[in-house]
């Protein structure tokens, strides 16, 4: 856990959120400024800063992490398709500086 960082926050559960499943690696919960009728996040527990940070030994977790996406998008009502993003940097837009996926859908996205 890094001490200044919002998502280990969430996830020790000295920050309030709306929580869509947690187990022992991941906690995924709804973002607080969604930009679509559903926006979610899956975030590892362990702090990892990005997807730039990530080592090997991190392969089964961020495989785990892709592989619950459309569990819990279907389980959301997302069954016919969904957005998966990962911001990495902020040179690529991210804001938080702990790695998470974005899963977004509930009406058609905006052309990339």
């Amino acid at each position: 856990m890094s001490v200044d960082c919002l998502f280990c926050k969430i996830v020790a559960g000295e920050i309030p959120s709306k929580k869509v499943y947690e187990d022992a690696e991941v906690c995924a919960f709804y973002d607080i400024h969604p930009a679509a009728p559903v926006h979610f996040l899956i975030v590892p527990k362990e702090h990892i800063a990005s997807l730039a940070d990530a080592h090997a030994h991190h392969e089964m977790l961020l495989g785990r992490i892709l592989l619950l996406a459309p569990v819990l998008a279907k389980e959301l009502g997302l069954g016919s398709g969904f957005r998966t993003i990962i911001n990495t940097g902020r040179g690529g837009g991210q804001e938080v500086m702990h790695l998470h996926v974005h899963i977004i859908g509930g009406r058609a996205p905006r052309p990339m």
